[in-house]
């Protein structure tokens, strides 16, 4: 690989790292918002259940969009390539997410109030359609042989970023007071996601199109047949590849979205706890993930990948426990090595899942699978966690089992797409 193409490699990857910890921050943003405040700003009911019923519905609303999102810009992305595709998904998610910020209380204009909110969460979940897949396939497609996955984790690296960004957006926005915070303070780290994409945009024009799609439009195989139609015989695969990001997008969305709320409503913790808690972990997680997929890269993804699912299938037991001990330095590290051991696993999946399918139709497979995924399983996870936690208030074992099942389908899904990739 000579000096220019390692120099591109080198600005794809910090571009997929940026472009996905702008995604990831704006969700987090937004995930974190629907447990802390959303419910009470823009839902006129009394009940805190309802509010956060209602709070969580318009998180999944987000992510119903993404499977149609990810068929559109996949679709585009393989046919007019990756990079023009990601100039748009960036534009999007900032005026979205700006847009959250901005939007007057249901105190102010009623029932306006809610159904904007859905809209510009759609319009996230539309964006994050397109985004994610393009930034895997940007810094993967760049990467020389035998750092491919290891060059697709920086997209993956993105979501700890994203994470401890938004979580010091709050802890700022908390830092003011209560009252403060609700009256005005939590729309800043909305705001701040515009400032994010602007960075993005500007990044991201400098990059130059993936030297696979440029080979794959120079043999004719990019601008003449749809994406779809070259899918045909790569079906199952889709499914398995669906399956098998399943822990790595649910996992995180158990972890830092309902666990914040369920520990506050259920065990009495203050928000506070929790949110130190979460910012230590997501920092381990930043400096592992990438150790993680160097790690696969050179000793083999599958059986990493069947590991680190199978010890997240045992995390959530720990966490529950210490939870319930109220012991903060128990609780610090009992949540820190289930989101290690998931971001482990994170890292692995997205370089994994590219290669199971052929360039002219990548970007709209693993768009497809991706999010899919997200809308099928990881927008209802935080959902579901308070249903259950309502159902069964004082046990917390059901919750643990939802969690192991995740990382079950997720083993499942491997398995699959292992089987389907040698036949």
């Amino acid at each position: 690989m000579n000096k220019k193409n390692t120099s591109q490699a080198r600005h794809a990857a910090l571009s997929a790292f940026a472009g996905t910890t702008l995604e990831f921050y704006d969700y987090y943003v937004y995930a974190l918002a629907s447990t802390l405040v959303l419910g009470k700003v823009f839902f006129s009911s009394q009940t805190t259940l309802a509010a956060d019923l209602a709070s969580y519905g318009t998180l999944a609303a987000g992510f119903l969009a993404r499977p149609l999102a990810g068929v559109v810009f996949g679709t585009l992305g393989d046919m007019w390539g990756r990079k023009k595709v990601l100039t748009i998904t960036v534009v999007l998610m900032g005026f979205a997410t700006m847009g959250i910020g901005l939007l007057p209380s249901y105190t102010t204009i009623g029932i306006g109030a809610p159904i904007a909110l859905v809209l510009l969460r759609i319009l996230q979940g539309i964006s994050v359609g397109g985004e994610w897949g393009g930034g895997v396939l940007m810094a993967s497609e760049h990467a020389a042989s035998g750092w491919k996955t290891f060059a697709a984790s920086f997209a993956q690296l993105g979501s700890p970023a994203g994470m401890l960004m938004a979580l010091s957006a709050f802890r700022l926005a908390n830092s003011f007071g209560e009252a403060t915070f609700f009256a005005w303070a939590w729309r800043v780290p909305f705001l701040l996601g515009g400032v994010l994409a602007l960075t993005c945009f500007l990044l991201r024009r400098k990059l130059t199109e993936t030297p696979d799609f440029l080979a794959a439009l120079s043999a004719g195989q990019a601008a003449f047949e749809h994406p779809l139609k070259k899918l045909n015989g790569h079906w199952p695969s889709v499914f398995y590849a669906g399956a098998a990001v399943v822990i790595g997008s649910a996992g995180f969305f158990f972890m830092n979205t309902f666990l914040l709320g369920y520990a506050t409503q259920y065990v009495h913790l203050p928000s506070n706890v929790i949110l130190n808690t979460l910012f230590i972990a997501t920092c381990f997680q930043l400096l592992t993930q990438p150790l993680a997929a160097f790690l696969a890269e050179k000793t083999g993804e599958v059986p990493f990948l069947l590991s680190s699912a199978a010890l997240c299938i045992l995390m959530p037991y720990p966490v529950f426990f210490s939870l319930q001990s109220h012991n903060l330095v128990l609780i610090s590290c009992t949540i820190t090595l289930a989101i290690v051991t998931l971001s482990a696993f994170y890292a692995v999946i997205a370089g994994y899942i590219v290669h199971a399918f052929p360039v002219s139709s990548r970007y709209t497979a693993i768009s497809i699978a991706y999010q899919s995924s997200a809308a099928l399983v990881s927008g209802f996870t935080p959902l579901i966690g308070t249903l259950i936690a309502s159902h069964y208030a004082g046990n917390w074992f059901p919750l643990a089992l939802f969690f192991s099942t995740l990382a079950l389908i997720s083993i499942l899904g491997v398995v699959g797409l292992n089987q389907s990739n040698k036949t």
